[in-house]
């Protein structure tokens, strides 16, 4: 069935707190989405951010991030006064999120309203219920605080190796803060749940992403080291990252440890089935990131500066995506297979049935025929005009070399009546893919100063672009829904 969508994550979303959360906006958002026609919201990972700001760089593949909880609500819920809330700056603009005010702030105010919480019945059954990731994260995030946040391969070696009794001896020390952490969790999945059962009346399903690694310093590389590329010490042999391309002659050093995929093979995949199944309860289509990754990896010596070194390795293939299809054969997913892909690489794509994804940005490069012209597209794959991890669509129009712009401009039957942005949104919509998704700022046609990241920096531009009120109008809505409607990606909801 067609249908379309619109990419932006939940911090770019307006708000008087610093950065989009789960509260009210957000439900305006879903109604807008619902205005616009559209059947699909995809966000980034819900994961804490990490180093970077990213949240694809998660200390926890099962916790959400504690900035996205709503602070209004709590303040309704009797948690917070909203002298509270007044008595902080949270933002020094209202388009950018301020990370660092976010990282000094949140959790002090949020402990304030730990200090009033009663546990429920409710919260027992939430705690009862996460029993397998949650106490592994309190504890993890409380033995950081206590550290001064250093990294779990630095702390003591007991603990760092987990040894039983200095675990329990943490657990009786800081027992209040492993509570506070799991009070955290339990109001973002509160709200979390919420959210997504609104969105779900209104017809809107949520594809959320699923990074393919994680980060070293993470609760899940703390608890199960054997899973990982460590040697004796608990130390990377080995490192994730990308080879050098057009676009990055170093290529790109992503750090995170790698995968023993033989040892997830011996015990049936279950670390990931656990982890996917948990992502189905977030998020109605998974995106699985980086899954060329799954065919063969790039793995550069630990220590390296950049990722020159590295060497294709080849990865678990079509017996791990058996082994998931098996054990969740009702998760949606789609397939990020971007990148450098060889014959390989999109022969386990088709052979998994997942879509892949078409990126409009990339099919201009060369007149040579791409895979990402619209005319090539099989029904089975997801196209869009760009991703978050690439420019804006009228920044590409402004930046792109002259012939790339005049072969998209010939191509696409562009026009300024139209305006260049619409134009390729036509084209997406156009399109014989199943599902159409376009960011929301290519509907409104910002340039570079909205774009959301641009992999393999570290700026304080990354991560950081939100809505300002006013930007979703219904006039907009009504312009979206008309291209909808006309390309067949709308079907009205049931009474």
């Amino acid at each position: 069935m067609r249908s379309s969508g619109i990419l932006m994550h939940i911090t770019s979303l307006p708000g008087p707190y610093g950065v989009g959360t789960m509260g009210k906006p957000a439900y305006d958002f879903v109604d807008f989405l619902h205005k616009a026609g559209q059947h699909h919201w995809q966000i980034l990972p819900l994961t804490p951010t990490g180093y970077g700001d990213s949240p694809y760089q998660s200390c926890s593949t099962y916790a959400g991030n504690h900035y996205l909880i709503d602070l209004e609500m709590l303040v309704k819920d009797g948690l917070l006064d909203q002298s509270q809330l007044d008595g902080i700056t949270w933002s020094t603009r209202e388009d950018k999120t301020d990370f660092g005010i976010l990282y000094n702030n949140r959790l002090k105010i949020l402990g304030q309203a730990y200090t009033r919480f009663v546990p429920t019945q409710e919260f027992d059954r939430f705690c009862e219920e996460s029993a397998h990731w949650l106490p592994d994260f309190a504890l993890f995030m409380a033995l950081k605080e206590e550290s001064q946040g250093k990294s779990w391969y630095q702390w003591e070696a007991p603990l760092k190796y987990r040894d039983s009794q200095a675990l329990h001896e943490a657990w009786e020390r800081l027992s209040d803060r492993v509570g506070f952490y799991c009070f955290v969790q339990y109001l973002f999945y509160q709200q979390w749940h919420a959210l997504q059962a609104y969105a779900h009346k209104k017809e809107i399903q949520i594809i959320g992403d699923v990074p393919i690694y994680v980060p070293y310093d993470s609760v899940e590389v703390w608890c199960n080291p054997r899973l990982f590329q460590l040697d004796e010490s608990l130390t990377p042999t080995a490192v994730a990252g990308c080879p050098p391309d057009a676009f990055t002659e170093d290529g790109q050093l992503w750090g995170n440890p790698l995968y023993r995929w033989e040892r997830h093979a011996q015990e049936g995949y279950g670390w990931w089935i656990h982890r996917l199944q948990a992502a189905s309860r977030l998020y109605d289509v998974i995106r699985i990131d980086h899954f060329r990754g799954f065919e063969a990896y790039w793995a550069v010596p630990y220590g390296d500066s950049t990722a020159r070194n590295g060497k294709w390795i080849k990865g678990p293939g079509l017996d791990f995506i058996r082994a998931i299809q098996n054990a969740l054969p009702h998760v949606g997913m789609i397939a990020e297979d971007l990148g450098f892909l060889t014959q390989e690489v999109l022969d386990l794509r088709d052979d998994s049935g997942l879509p892949g994804m078409k990126v409009l940005e990339f099919a201009f490069y060369s007149r040579d025929p791409s895979d990402y012209l619209p005319y090539l597209y099989p029904k089975n794959s997801v196209c869009y005009t760009g991703t978050h991890d690439n420019m804006t669509m009228r920044q590409w129009f402004d930046e792109s070399d002259p012939e790339v712009v005049e072969y998209a401009t010939e191509y696409m039957a562009l026009t300024k009546r139209e305006g260049l942005v619409w134009g390729v949104i036509r084209t997406a919509m156009s399109s014989v893919s199943d599902l159409c998704v376009v960011q929301m700022q290519d509907y409104l046609n910002l340039g570079g100063e909205a774009r959301m990241n641009f992999p393999g920096t570290q700026t304080d531009a990354n991560w950081t672009w939100r809505l300002t009120p006013g930007h979703l109008t219904n006039a907009l809505a009504t312009k979206i829904k008309r291209l909808t409607v006309l390309y067949g990606r709308h079907q009205e909801i049931k009474s």
